[in-house]
């Protein structure tokens, strides 16, 4: 069944990955959540282990309600004594509006009209409402003129965990913890014997949270209600099964032995902490004692840590001197006794966080309540303390050295020529700046999400040994000041990465662990990238063209996409009207990937297959086989070598071997579209004579490309129509030796 995920703004892709741990499938990620397929069990996991999750919800329905007599219409043709006891108890939750509805209130009244007129007449019997843990809760959403109706299987929202007697003023909601340690890689942590310490604990629910990841504890455990359990379709015996396996789970990470620390100065903060640590049963597991903050120490030996916090944001008239000098003394207390751990700062008030005076290596916004907020994550490291080296020049100094405008204005230049035509193409992702001044050596490229979300990378040239070190790092840091401020991007949505010649397998090397991915739309899909932990963000912009070539040659197509990577031609090819995929690549991270791209367009099915496997020694596994692919996408690395593939690939050496062993496995008639970004890639015809070939480069060269007309080499390949041609490709070719 598919259910719909609830989550606060920010944090859909750690739902996601919360709901495919589950055992989710097909997730497609939304602002305020997370869409996904899978069995009752799959939902009421959720509901029990989802840490960032605020509502699961259970579509029953969806119709056309742009009238108070539509909405009705609609929610009475649902079958709701499937669903509940006509004497049982319900509540709506009643959000959105239509032309002709657009007052929630109303909506809720003429959704419970609709139910209860359906019970009197059916049964002679109405459900009562009841807003506190009614039987039933239903959702309606109104978008677009058209209503979803769900059952809240969660009943009340997910944060309240049950543990929490009394807050302070302003708590921190139990799911953005959970969202903020999650980001910030405490479960890594914690794995590797780290502690946490929260200066500013407030009510404790940062080190209580922590403590349920660190010791495996299902974040709904304690809770008695759900909006499942009075629900007709409620499965006792499942339900029964998963909480014995939670308090299994539970009792097999007992013997851990950890200490998390919470302090605040506020007496009636400490209070609220220790009692909520007893309520959920971790007294032993985290200490929560009132200390100021200049009493702070490190008062473990564990080598690593996390030190986390949520200080004050500082709405009131006046208190900014004040939160000023306590930021001042949390950077002081983490370089004098933290260095060597992690840290973390969430914060309504981003200024302030500079007086920490420490460099945040990441940030990402956060929401707590309708408070946008930022989260700066800190490596206590003497290289990113601020002073340790020379500042560098002011930014509005750096944009006014004359290099730096003539930069600015080629850069303004092209934004404004390569928009209008983005716009026209209905193109978000593409390429504003690629070392048109040699001087400064950038490719820059724009991603966006067709909502108006924006993100910069940024990717530096590496300079030749006969360019001065010093006039290289001058000209960076002007391109880095000039950059944000004509892009009007923020410094956290701007990301740098410096490109080298590549050595074999380079472009394959992990640079990062964040696992945070931004959905971003190419034309009519959205596909997931990734920022921060790889050289490639997972979407070639270069190959936009050939991608669409792609999904327009393969309606009734069964298509083969070799050396996948995460996806994106498949994603072309199942829109575009293939009847059949199969996705084939080595690495397991790029096919998860992959299949996430399909997801988030609709287009996952059984239809749809991934093999990991290398791409040459499958292809002559497939020989002996009867399975035949109309059209074949094949992309590989220029260079490739790992330890489960049977020989190193080169594309210049191996191409021939590799077209001929696809040949083998083309239907009649079938087409292979290669391509390649070696730039001094050279096709060798006379071994691939078998072939009738086009050369396509120049044809899918995207115009934000015209620059770098080496970027790719790309063909369209189709056998001839001899024997002695087909006897060539399955004899000699195929073999690998011979000719090369």
């Amino acid at each position: 069944m598919q259910i719909f995920v609830s989550c606060p703004p920010g944090v859909a892709d750690l739902t996601a990955a919360e709901l495919r741990n589950c055992g989710a499938t097909q997730t497609r990620e939304f602002k305020l959540g997370v869409q996904a397929e899978g069995s009752l069990e799959v939902a009421y996991r959720a509901c029990l282990w989802s840490r960032t999750a605020s509502r699961v919800l259970l579509p029953l329905g969806s119709f056309p309600a742009a009238t108070q007599d539509q909405l009705y219409q609609g929610i009475a043709s649902i079958d709701w004594q499937q669903h509940m006891n006509p004497k049982g108890t319900i509540a709506i939750d009643f959000g959105g509006a239509s032309s002709g509805i657009t007052h929630t209130h109303f909506g809720a009244l003429k959704t419970k009209d609709a139910i209860v007129d359906q019970f009197r007449e059916r049964t002679g019997e109405r459900p009562s409402v009841q807003l506190e843990q009614p039987d039933v809760r239903i959702d309606v959403r109104l978008d677009r003129d058209r209503a979803t109706v769900s059952l809240d299987l969660s009943g009340d929202s997910l944060h309240r965990r049950a543990y929490r007697a009394r807050g302070v003023a302003a708590p921190l909601k139990e799911t953005l913890a959970a969202a903020v340690l999650l980001r910030c890689g405490w479960p890594a942590i914690a794995e590797e014997g780290g502690d946490l310490v929260d200066p500013m604990c407030g009510s404790g629910t940062l080190p209580i949270e922590a403590a349920l990841m660190a010791l495996d504890i299902a974040p709904g455990l304690l809770r008695s209600y759900f909006g499942f359990i009075g629900w007709r379709g409620h499965d006792r015996a499942l339900w029964a099964k998963l909480i014995e396996e939670a308090r299994a789970r539970r009792e097999a990470a007992a013997s851990k032995r950890i200490t998390l620390r919470g302090y605040d100065t506020d007496a009636l903060a400490v209070r609220a902490a220790i009692e909520n640590v007893e309520r959920a049963r971790l007294r032993g597991v985290v200490h929560i004692e009132r200390r100021d903050l200049e009493q702070l120490t490190r008062q473990s030996d564990a080598p690593t840590g996390l030190v986390v916090t949520n200080p004050p944001y500082g709405e009131r008239i006046g208190e900014q001197e004040r939160l000023q000098a306590l930021y001042q003394t949390l950077g002081a207390k983490l370089r004098e006794h933290f260095e060597g751990w992690k840290a973390a700062v969430l914060t309504g008030n981003p200024p302030l966080a500079k007086s920490v005076g420490i460099n945040a290596r990441r940030t990402h916004t956060l929401f707590n309540g309708r408070i946008e907020c930022r989260l700066l994550r800190f490596d206590v490291t003497p290289g990113d303390y601020v002073g340790e080296r020379k500042p560098p020049p002011d930014a509005a100094e750096l944009r006014e050295r004359p290099g730096a405008q003539m930069f600015a204005n080629r850069l303004r230049k092209n934004l404004k020529t390569m928009q209008d035509w983005a716009r026209r193409e209905n193109v978000d992702c593409f390429r504003i700046y690629d070392a048109d001044m040699p001087e400064y050596a950038f490719a820059i490229d724009q991603y966006g999400d067709g909502e108006g979300e924006r993100w910069v990378v940024v990717q530096e040239y590496a300079p030749p040994k006969s360019i001065d070190p010093k006039a290289a790092r001058q000209r960076r840091n002007e391109a880095l000041a000039v950059i944000p401020h004509e892009l009007a991007i923020e410094p956290e949505r701007l990301f740098i990465r410096e490109r080298r010649q590549q050595k074999e397998g380079a472009q394959y090397e992990k640079l990062d662990n964040e696992r945070e991915y931004q959905l971003v739309r190419e034309q009519p899909y959205r596909f997931a990238v990734n920022f921060t932990d790889y050289l490639d963000t997972g979407l070639f912009l270069d190959h936009r063209l050939t991608r669409r070539l792609v999904g327009e040659m393969a309606r009734g197509k069964r298509f083969l996409n070799l050396f996948a990577y995460t996806g994106t031609a498949t994603v072309y090819a199942a829109g575009g009207g293939a009847t059949s995929s199969t996705t084939v690549d080595m690495s397991r991270t790029y096919l998860d990937w992959a299949k996430r791209n399909l997801a988030l367009n609709d287009l996952a099915g059984p239809e749809h297959g991934f093999v990991q496997s290398d791409c040459l020694a499958w292809l002559k596994e497939q020989r002996d086989k009867s399975r035949r692919w109309d059209l074949m996408f094949i992309d590989p690395p220029t260079h490739s070598r790992s330890k489960r593939m049977e020989q190193d690939f080169d594309v210049q050496r191996d191409h021939v071997q590799l077209l001929s062993l696809a040949a083998q496995l083309l239907a009649p008639g079938g087409v292979i579209v290669f391509s390649n970004n070696y730039t001094r890639f050279r096709l060798d015809r006379e071994g691939l004579a078998a072939f009738e070939v086009e050369d396509i480069g120049r044809r899918t060269l995207p115009r934000d490309f015209e620059r770098n007309p080496r970027i790719h080499a790309c063909y369209v390949l189709k056998l001839r129509d001899t024997s002695d041609a087909v006897a060539g490709v399955t004899e000699d070719s195929a073999g690998g030796a011979g000719r090369h």
